[in-house]
């Protein structure tokens, strides 16, 4: 009897050493392929299998050994085999006839199976996850070393299961995790940017690709200065931004101007960026303010349009609309009807005071763009050193003074009409730059190397004769033809004397609302005597006539006191004599305005406006003269 204890006590060891140095090196779902494995063939019996319980009364199995190799898991209903009793937590022991027991496991009839013995498996609160079976095409006698082996595995079985799917749970949170952080990085509606301390791009979200305008596969690479654009102002900003960043400090809501890579578009971005603790590399977001960039700058160029408009109201002479049925008049406003649907650009000529502002404005008026601002440059007013930042703008720190960033008037003017004033007055330098920029429609801001698109119609005046300059060689002809496209000369009023009685009427209805005096009556007899003057400063002249009747009418008749002769001419005060054969410079012909001017200064006691004043005497505006004495450098009080 004791001998046969031994050598149970021996076989006993010799089992379980076999099985534990079969599995004890694996671990996870390799433990229970190594498990059934070894039992088997520790036990000498052909099947061996571990499953796990699943929904429905179903299990599926871990790992399934046939008499020398391992078959494919698989999922089965439980009702109507012998593993029923296992899984409700019990012990069970079939040592033959298994397939006579079992008709309905047609599983049994297939593996010959006549003997069986499952183990349930339980987790560590004792509840039942699975089970441990083997079976055999032999008969299974009791045995309790077997049973005792069956069980010590099955409570190894649900350890491991239990930690198994533990760790599967874990993994499966974290997939779900790093699959919500997918979707959170790569559908966010902020653009993040994971870069080198160089800008190397090394993960990018859709959203900044599509706001850089390049493809997600293609932006893994690219350097982010790449995205600037080459102005000063673009480099600067981004310059300091990766300086900042590369000293190790967050950069925060800082405005960028980028470039898109499919377009070329500018896009505005606020850009947030952060050095990730180990320093080699930042965490970026950025998001684009494009449209708020635009507005800020359409309320910056709007705010320029109107402070310029307020100012041409408050120094507009009103000449109303355009007066008259002489046949002079009648021509101009078919030429008008004509052109003002084109965008083709037009010269008007006549004398000073006829009018051509208001035939410009008329054009634009009338024309497709007439939602669009009408800028005026008057080009005899502009000093020559200034005359590219007042067409072109600058940019900031251009030059001394320039303070921040400025439109010209063609960008102010993009869309609209721009209205070249005194265009004779243009010096030959500025002639050509101007010529460029009707030709290619692109300015570009002194200062600055960026090229600018505009869309500007010209519309240019003069009181000179162009072809003269152009013969004479002080203007280009290249320019002229340029301008010249459709010419509409405005007759001087001594032209169209017809026209007389119907602007002083008008005249005299504003001038007295203007200066809340009771309406006005104008006789035959005053309109006969303002038929028969020469008018040498023409509708300004007349104007000018009828508000100084106005005030002197004290609430009486009109009064209107026309001298016989007039300091000015009908000529530009600025023209040569028309008998002289000398062709005046630039210079001569400065010289001879300032001596004209000063004269009409001297005379009139150094005022200006109104009644008697010097631009009354030269048959100017004003204010052009106000800009002339300006620019000329002259002392409006006179000498004594």
């Amino acid at each position: 009897m004791e001998a046969m204890q031994q050598s149970e006590w021996k076989r006993s060891g010799q089992l379980l050493r076999a099985i534990i140095e079969g599995t004890s090196a694996v671990t996870g779902k390799d433990f229970f392929y190594s498990l059934v494995q070894h039992l088997a063939k520790g036990l000498g019996v052909r099947y061996s299998f571990v499953t796990e319980c699943i929904d429905n009364n179903r299990v599926r199995s871990l790992a399934f050994w046939n008499t020398d190799r391992f078959v494919n898991n698989s999922e089965y209903d439980l009702g109507g085999t012998p593993c029923l009793v296992a899984i409700e937590g019990r012990t069970v022991h079939y040592e033959s006839h298994l397939q006579a027991l079992f008709p309905a496991d047609q599983a049994l009839v297939e593996l010959s199976a006549k003997s069986y013995l499952g183990v349930p498996v339980r987790d560590s609160t004792r509840c039942v996850i699975g089970h441990l079976v083997i079976m055999d095409d032999k008969p299974m006698s009791s045995d309790q070393l077997v049973l005792s082996v069956m069980e010590t595995f099955a409570s190894r079985a649900g350890a491991e299961l239990e930690r198994v799917r533990a760790f599967d749970s874990i993994h499966r949170q974290k997939q779900e995790s790093d699959e919500r952080f997918r979707d959170l990085f790569e559908e966010a509606p902020i653009a993040y940017v994971l870069e080198g301390l160089d800008s190397r791009i090394i993960r990018a979200n859709r959203a900044a690709a599509n706001l850089l305008g390049i493809k997600s596969e293609d932006i893994v690479g690219k350097l982010g200065k790449e995205f600037a654009p080459n102005t000063p102002e673009a480099q600067r900003r981004m310059r300091e931004a990766f300086e900042s960043v590369e000293g190790g400090n967050a950069a925060n809501g800082i405005v960028l101007e980028l470039s898109r890579k499919d377009n070329g578009k500018p896009v505005w971005i606020q850009w947030w960026s952060r050095p990730d603790p180990i320093g080699k590399f930042t965490r970026t977001m950025f998001i684009d303010i494009t449209e708020r960039v635009l507005i800020e700058q359409e309320k910056i160029q709007l705010e320029a349009q109107n402070a310029y408009l307020w100012e041409e109201i408050r120094s507009e002479l009103n000449f109303g609309d355009i007066i008259g049925e002489s046949p002079g008049v009648r021509k101009v406003r078919q030429q008008i009807q004509l052109v003002a649907p084109t965008d083709a650009a037009v010269l008007i000529t006549g004398e000073s005071g006829t009018g051509k502002e208001l035939v410009a404005r008329a054009i634009h008026e009338n024309s497709l763009r007439k939602e669009r601002p009408l800028i005026k440059v008057n080009c005899g007013a502009i000093p020559e050193n200034l005359f590219e930042s007042e067409f072109f703008g600058h940019a900031r720190g251009a030059f001394t003074g320039a303070l921040k960033d400025k439109s010209g008037r063609f960008e102010l003017a993009d869309g609209g009409t721009l209205f070249l004033d005194e265009i004779g007055d243009l010096p030959l330098a500025m002639q050509a730059k101007l010529l460029r920029v009707l030709q290619e429609h692109e300015i570009e801001r002194v200062g600055e190397t960026r090229l600018r698109k505009v869309n500007v119609r010209i519309i240019a005046a003069t009181n000179r004769d162009l072809k003269g300059e152009v013969e004479a060689g002080r203007f280009r002809q290249d320019l002229f033809y340029r301008l010249s496209v459709f010419p509409i000369e405005v007759p001087p009023l001594r032209q169209r004397r017809d026209d007389i009685p119907q602007l002083a009427l008008h005249f005299v209805r504003v001038t007295a609302k203007k200066m809340n005096r009771p309406p006005l009556r104008l006789t035959k007899a005053h309109a006969e005597q303002l038929a028969v003057h020469d008018w040498p400063g023409n509708i300004r002249e007349l104007q000018n006539a009828v508000e100084r009747a106005v005030i002197l009418a004290h609430g009486g008749p009109l009064r209107f006191e026309l001298p016989t002769t007039h300091v000015g001419s009908s000529a530009p005060v600025n023209a040569p004599p028309a008998d002289s054969p000398m062709i005046l410079t630039r210079e001569q012909w400065k010289h001879r305005e300032s001596e004209s001017i000063s004269r009409a200064l001297k005379q009139s006691g150094g005022k200006v406006f109104g009644p008697g004043g010097a631009a009354e005497l030269l048959g100017m505006r004003p204010t052009t003269l106000m800009s002339r004495i300006k620019a000329l450098g002259l002392n409006r009080m006179p000498r004594t």
